[in-house]
């Protein structure tokens, strides 16, 4: 019967009239298609599918390629049909909103709001191009059909707003998306290319009037998170030819990249400066904010983003700087959607992110008057730095400039909380087992920011004090005592384990503390629930504190939840299903993968930002840097942080030894590798009907749970090290593909 309506098919195909030349073209760019995957597909050459949409002499298909390109015809037709445009009368002013049914996301999302439930299914389109995501279409790329400079071009409809996302909560004030990438056609058009599959016609012909044209006409622009907080800035990125038409350099100059901007005596700077918009500190670089001073409560700020001038770091958004223009705005769509509209980096957008949930004023009750006036936000980092504890400063501190020039800081004098990076040799027993199976915790360093209490204010110096588990701040005591063979893992439970086998949870490096040092609350508290007595010799505490941290951790967690939910792997599958998932997930939309690849960076860079070091600028030791000036600079809630999560997965790991009886031979960060007779981490890890050891380690995409990291041979391990001569050679840090670099006796 297949045969019979595949036959039907063709025979509707062969007679069916074919759209207009230009109609093909249009729809053939509004699937993203090019020519060449075209042809590739009909088994045709370039040439002959240029021909098939040349205006000027059209060239008719025929034969059984004729009934081919008219089904792929009648398919995008269904797909994008002919878009509405501006009525001729009113060619400046954009055409109304598609109505709820229609809209790909909210335009304003609350925190939570724009966030697809993690249970959502993945969606395709039905054409072999990229999948189509719960917050934005697979980008087209339409050819323009109307010559008005604010006219938006819709090829497609618009799909309804994600899964749980309130109703009507449409922005009529960024009605066109947070962010738009400009380029220009090969007619010589400057287009906006929109989230949605908008395209915009641009009829700035400088970067003042870009600036200006984005504020006034292009309805860019992204709410605010939080009540206090203020509205996304809009965010242009410009391409290769729309640099070389506003008259940018395509790329920086080796002194230029150094410098992180071009000369200020470059020409469109002076263009900026006669138009009264100024520049940042930073200057006209990769992301460059041009900007008048606020006029009341309205901004008038536009960010740049200029990937040619290394804007996005492939080491986080992969090749997404050389992807065509509806696809980079599509990639920065969705993750200004779920995070935000980016303000720089991935690092910078992480901590961006925190202060718009936590912005440091708020509007007040009004007075006699009337009048409203600025207030400190309680819960927020406030408007003003504070100083850091001196335990707590990195080496070149102003805090630090009377040390002696060389005098290096000890345990007792310095602050480290670090992730671990610890490894020792196998044992007999593990060397007879055939593999060696790694594990890695999903956004680990964003599961110990959940829930966790830091310090808001000014630490507070304290002799002898009692030890508080709830008080965030900076403890100076001897854990030396704390024995790992006997630990307890439970309210009435302990375990005898082989402390041999183990890593501290107090170091790094994983080696026993052997005098008193500086701790972060959550290691010293990590001590007292294993079952010691801790006396603390003097402390730097924050009473003003709070969880600063929930409402980022969230935002982030949704983020990659979503975006995975759309790869396919989902929240609270069955172990084996979640591993088969997991397995080749990047190739099946490689848009997506990389919006993964930011979340998890934002995250990582988010912290670092938090003791961020001094970056040239000609500074010298003891002298302060930029950074310090910024409320966010904040060494002792990243070392919270790190302390944490270091401490939550030594708990995992003990959990497991106590249990099993196996123990890791390498720990990176968040990835712990043990010696398996499989090649899964389901044979090694205890699970029972379906269920984990209570505490241990748990296969899932939640943050927290963990991964397959990978896994390679025990006698690749053992052939590697024995080569370098390093017995205690870090295997975590190459098990994912057995790639072996960078090794300098095992440091």
């Amino acid at each position: 019967m297949s045969e019979l309506f595949d036959a039907v098919d063709a025979l509707v195909a062969s007679r069916a009239p074919l759209p207009p030349a230009e109609e093909r073209k249009r729809l053939r760019q509004a699937h993203g298609l090019t020519l060449d995957e075209v042809a590739g597909a009909l088994k045709v050459r370039r040439a002959t599918v240029s021909g098939w949409e040349s205006v000027k002499k059209p060239v008719e298909p025929r034969g059984p390629e004729r009934e081919a390109y008219a089904r792929l015809l009648n398919k995008l037709a269904e797909l994008y049909p002919v878009p509405v445009t501006a009525p001729a009368a009113a060619p400046s002013t954009l055409t109304s909103p598609p109505g709820p049914a229609e809209q790909p996301r909210s335009a304003g999302p609350a925190p939570d709001a724009a966030v697809t439930t993690e249970h959502e299914k993945t969606k395709t389109a039905p054409a072999p191009a990229a999948p189509a995501t719960p917050v934005e279409q697979a980008t087209p790329r339409p050819a323009p059909t109307a010559k008005s400079p604010a006219t938006p071009h819709r090829p497609g409809t618009r799909k309804a707003p994600p899964a749980g996302a309130p109703a009507g909560d449409t922005d009529q004030r960024f009605e066109n998306g947070p962010l738009a990438v400009v380029d220009v056609d090969a007619d010589g058009r400057v287009l906006a290319y929109c989230t949605g599959g908008l395209i915009l016609d641009v009829p700035a012909k400088s970067i003042p009037a870009l600036v200006e044209w984005t504020l006034t006409e292009a309805k860019l622009g992204q709410p605010k998170l939080c009540g206090p907080g203020k509205d996304a800035d809009p965010l242009l990125v410009l391409t290769e030819a729309a640099l070389e038409r506003y008259g940018l350099p395509v790329a920086l100059t080796d002194e230029e990249r150094l410098a992180g901007r071009i000369p200020e005596d470059h020409k469109v700077i002076k263009q900026l400066a006669r138009a009264d918009w100024k520049l940042t500190k930073r200057g006209f670089g990769p992301w460059a904010r041009i900007y008048r001073p606020a006029q009341g409560s309205d901004r008038n700020c536009v960010q740049l983003c200029i990937p040619s001038w290394h804007a996005l770091d492939s080491r986080h958004w992969g090749q997404a700087a050389q992807l065509p223009p509806a696809e980079l705005a599509r990639i920065l769509g969705v993750y200004a959607s779920r995070v935000m509209t980016p303000r720089g980096s991935t690092a910078v957008t992480g901590l961006e992110l925190m202060t718009a949930l936590h912005p440091p004023t708020r509007a007040s009750e009004p007075d006699r008057t009337g009048k409203r006036h600025s207030e400190h936000n309680p819960g927020s980092l406030g408007k003003d730095p504070v100083d850091c504890a001196p335990c707590e400063a990195p080496d070149g501190h102003p805090l630090l400039a009377d040390l002696p020039r060389f005098h290096v800081r000890g345990p007792g004098e310095k602050l480290f909380e670090e992730a671990y990076d610890w490894a020792r040799p196998l044992t007999d027993a593990e060397c007879m087992c055939r593999n060696l199976v790694g594990i890695d915790v999903n956004m680990a360093f964003a599961a110990g920011a959940n829930g966790l209490i830091v310090g808001l204010g000014e630490p507070t110096h304290v002799k002898a004090p009692p030890f508080d588990p709830k008080l965030p701040g900076s403890w100076l005591v001897d854990l030396s005592h704390v024995d790992l063979s006997r630990v307890r893992i439970g309210k009435d439970k302990w375990a005898d384990l082989d402390a041999s086998l183990l890593p501290s949870p107090f170091t790094p490096k994983g080696e026993r503390p052997e005098a008193p040092a500086w701790y972060a609350t959550p290691t010293v508290a990590y001590a007292v629930e294993m079952g010691y007595e801790v006396r603390p010799i003097e402390a730097y505490v924050r009473h003003d504190n709070g969880r600063y941290l929930d409402g980022w951790y969230n935002r982030l967690r949704d983020a990659y939840l979503a975006t995975m939910a759309d790869l396919g792997v989902h929240a609270d599958m069955e172990p084996a299903d979640f591993l088969a998932a997991m397995d080749g997930y990047q190739e099946r939309d490689p848009q997506l993968t990389v919006v993964v690849s930011a979340i998890k960076a934002t995250v990582k860079g988010g912290l670092g930002k938090l003791r961020e070091r001094p970056r040239g600028e000609g500074w010298r030791p003891g002298r302060p840097w930029r950074a310090l000036s910024r409320p966010t600079w904040r060494p002792d809630i990243r070392a919270a942080v790190i302390s944490r999560t270091r401490v939550n997965l030594h708990r995992k790991i003990v959990k497991h030894a106590a249990f099993t009886g196996q123990y890791p031979v390498a720990i990176l960060s968040d990835c712990v590798v043990y010696a398996a007779d499989g090649t899964s981490p389901l044979d090694f890890l205890p699970y029972r009907d379906g269920k984990p050891l209570p505490g241990g380690f748990k296969l899932g995409v939640n943050p927290g749970l963990v991964k397959h990291e990978g896994t390679q041979s025990v006698l690749w391990g053992e052939e590697i090290r024995e080569r370098f001569n390093a017995p205690e050679l870090n295997l975590a840090r190459y098990i994912k593909d057995g790639t072996v670099t960078d090794i300098d006796n095992g440091e």
